[in-house]
């Protein structure tokens, strides 16, 4: 399906109203007041829909279909600039990440990104966005030679977390996450990361050690996904739309709690419904932060980031 569920009625609407324009402009007879009473309806109707989304229809929309994928957001940030580097020089190269060097507004900069496929056959090829270990060493890669040359690092976070195979284990998962956590936070360079889609436990962070840390208006970042989360504490997956709500992992929650420093909008109805406008706000963001980071020295990004990480959270004093 190219929607989810609580669309249904929208994307209805919006059939209605291509089936209409295909038979004005086939037997040229004017159809404009039904075209435009349905327009009415439809848009009436998507702002209401997404003025009350509850944290599960969030959650629904952080994984939708048509989201736009990394390398999609990649060469609107790049102007088509981007040239990808493969391979961790290890074992192979894991289609679950794609980075490499780009230009942004003539600013080199290394990107990298989890990536998803559009399609079953395409998901299946790039391991639904799930890295394994090659993926998080060709990340380290790829930061270890924007450290060498300067460039500041552009992360792009979508992925329902770190692929838990027997082989990624016995290639140590934990220990190339761990190790991406610990030289992440020590690069002299400035680290811009944004989560566009799902930002799923220690396979989002393993590239989600920046600077700045911001979260597109639908994603949702958290430790488990809700389905994993109500499996393992209420042994009912169904339950997952409560937990969703208790994990606190969409952006509005994640900027309350200090975890990002903003919020990138999204079109009305979702960034699946323009790439060019989710592209542009990201590209803002991303080039607001170099101005601001770029003044600061090589200790103080450090510095900066550790101070970033150190102010997340909140505690409540019980009497």
């Amino acid at each position: 399906m190219e929607y989810i569920p609580f669309e249904k009625p929208l994307v209805e609407l919006e059939k209605q109203i291509d089936q209409l324009h295909r038979q004005a402009a086939l037997k040229a007879i004017d159809l404009g007041a039904e075209i435009g009473k349905l327009e009415r309806q439809a848009k009436s109707l998507r702002t209401t829909m997404f003025a009350n989304l509850s944290p599960y229809q969030i959650v629904q929309l952080s994984r939708h279909p048509l989201r736009p994928k990394s390398i999609e957001i990649i060469q609107e940030l790049s102007s088509g600039s981007f040239v990808e580097l493969h391979g961790d020089r290890n074992f192979y190269d894991d289609p679950a990440i794609v980075g490499g060097l780009a230009s942004i507004d003539g600013r080199a900069t290394v990107i990298i990104g989890h990536q998803k496929g559009r399609g079953t056959k395409e998901n299946i090829a790039r391991n639904f966005g799930m890295p394994k270990p090659e993926g998080y060493r060709k990340a380290l890669r790829l930061m270890s030679l924007a450290e060498r040359f300067g460039l500041p690092i552009i992360t792009l976070i979508d992925t329902p977390g770190a692929y838990p195979g027997v082989g990624a284990e016995e290639r140590g998962q934990s220990e190339a996450i761990g190790k991406n956590l610990l030289v992440m936070s020590r690069l002299k360079v400035p680290i811009i990361c944004v989560v566009l889609g799902e930002g799923g436990s220690g396979g989002a962070l393993a590239l989600g050690v920046g600077n700045r840390l911001h979260m597109l208006e639908y994603s949702t970042f958290s430790v488990i996904t809700p389905e994993g989360c109500a499996s393992i504490l209420l042994k009912d997956a169904s339950q997952a739309p409560s937990m969703a709500d208790a994990l606190k992992m969409t952006a509005s929650s994640a900027l309350e709690l200090g975890v990002i420093n903003s919020i990138i909008s999204e079109p009305e109805g979702g960034a699946h419904r323009s790439l060019s406008e989710t592209a542009h706000n990201i590209k803002q963001t991303i080039l607001e932060d170099l101005q601001d980071l770029s003044a600061l020295s090589p200790q103080e990004l450090q510095r900066d980031r550790s101070q970033s990480f150190a102010g997340v959270g909140r505690f409540e004093v019980l009497n």
